[in-house]
């Protein structure tokens, strides 16, 4: 799976953030979702427009934002 084929960014949409699949709902919303504690399967079940792919799909996108922020940085 690629998150390039779900994680869309519209500049006139969400302020530019990254949305799944062209909604309204950003990354960051899923993400502070399971930070917060929510299972997959509660995120799904009060938006069952999500899928467990769009998901996965934002935690990869996280992943690689943050691995392309350290090789910048340098940081570790």
């Amino acid at each position: 799976m690629s998150y390039h084929n779900i994680i869309t960014i519209e500049p006139d949409k969400r302020g530019g953030k990254p949305c799944i699949r062209r909604m309204r709902i950003t990354v960051y919303d899923v993400l502070g979702w399971l930070a917060a504690g929510m299972s997959h399967e509660e995120i799904l079940d009060d938006f069952p427009e999500l899928t467990q792919q769009d998901i996965k799909a934002c935690l990869e996108f996280a992943a690689d934002r943050e691995h392309r922020l350290i090789a910048v940085t340098g940081d570790v």
